[in-house]
């Protein structure tokens, strides 16, 4: 038995998810969704977990049949987890049968990062970027590798920017689709509501105006989640309805072309990832990461590690070149992706595949 509440004064998502598209997607999660069959899925894979620093790591390790592979360390986001990355398991293990070369090979690491999916829940406080990257260091270790690159989008980005900074060992370099850039100047004007300086160029003031109308009309989740993750995971942890809704309204807004999800995932797969939070009870979890982090993961890193940034078009801001070079000061690669949002394996797996080969290439021994 559900409650919703009535329908929606407006005809669009400006007050949030629709409720006949949230009553769609829950009668489809109750009537015909198949959780066994996402789950055969994963146990497809080599999945393992190990303990790090107190905790259980869940991890799925994929080994490229070429011995040289490059190997790689995926960080998944949110409200995303590991299954953003199952469809590019193949393309970058096995690229010659994806159109790429033996040379283009990936060894994979995908790890959950903790409170997230099948990893352990910290049971304390102090679990932020930089100590989740020191943990993905101490994995690589144990696994064998000595040099490697970390990836990342959203979260993921996060976690790989700390590892830049922290210059972990073996780290070789890092990749990320949502960088960090916005310079100080311009997140002080952002921040204070300020009009956009006149002497903007085109890209940089489309960036502008793309983060003002996130903060202004998109944030507010980020908002609950940095100051009373407890309090709204009552009812994230309490009700399936709200879990979906909230998550649903995050890839309505993040993917390409934002407002049409079913465009650019399959019902299915939001499911999968819905589902993963809700038998592990992790939404709440989850969102206490943001209050690890407390901070505004669009606002200019300085990293000098190198470093490849790919920029697809549907992410909630497309970083411009200049604002990258300044914050990313050994950038080796960066490029404009044609499609794909803010989940860019999950949603365009192939030409994420194909990105990667291309940005990494200049990391290979």
């Amino acid at each position: 038995m559900r409650r919703l509440p009535e329908r929606e004064t407006v005809t669009d998502w400006s007050q949030g998810v629709p409720r006949d598209r949230l009553e769609h997607l829950l009668n489809t999660w109750e009537r015909d969704y198949d959780w066994r069959r996402f789950e055969a899925r994963l146990n497809a894979l080599p999945q393992f977990v190990t303990s790090i620093d107190g905790l259980g790591i869940h991890f799925i390790h994929v080994r490229s049949k070429h011995a040289d592979a490059l190997p790689l360390i995926l960080t998944h986001g949110w409200p995303g987890s590991v299954a953003e990355f199952l469809e590019a398991v193949a393309p970058l293990t096995d690229p010659e049968a994806h159109g790429g070369t033996a040379q283009d090979a990936f060894h994979l690491v995908i790890p959950s990062i903790p409170g997230h999916g099948f990893s352990d829940k910290p049971r304390e406080t102090g679990w932020g970027p930089e100590r989740v990257g020191r943990a993905w260091a101490e994995l690589m270790r144990r696994l064998g590798y000595s040099r490697y690159v970390s990836q990342g989008g959203d979260h993921g980005s996060v976690i790989s920017d700390a590892m830049a900074r922290l210059r972990l060992p073996g780290l070789a370099g890092i990749h990320v689709n949502m960088p960090a850039t916005v310079p100080p100047e311009i997140a002080d004007l952002l921040r204070c509501g300020a009009p956009a300086p006149a002497e903007l160029p085109p890209d940089e003031r489309a960036a502008f105006d793309q983060l003002e109308s996130f903060y202004r009309t998109g944030g507010a989740y980020a908002a609950m989640m940095t100051t009373k993750p407890q309090t709204l995971g009552y009812s994230l942890s309490d009700s399936p309805s709200g879990l979906a809704a909230f998550f649903y309204e995050k890839f309505a807004a993040w993917t390409y072309p934002g407002g049409a999800p079913e465009r650019a995932l399959t019902v299915d797969e939001m499911l999968d990832d819905i589902s993963l939070y809700w038998l592990t009870d992790t939404a709440t979890s989850a969102a206490r990461f943001y209050w690890e982090n407390n901070a505004n993961n669009f606002n200019a890193v300085d990293i000098d590690l190198p470093t490849a940034v790919t920029i697809f078009p549907g992410e909630i801001y497309r970083a411009p070149r200049r604002w990258t070079e300044r914050a990313y000061r050994s950038l080796v690669y960066f490029n404009k992706a044609s499609k794909g949002g803010h989940f860019a394996a999950w949603e365009e797996p192939e030409l994420f595949a194909t990105e990667l080969r291309a940005a990494l290439r200049s990391f290979r021994a």
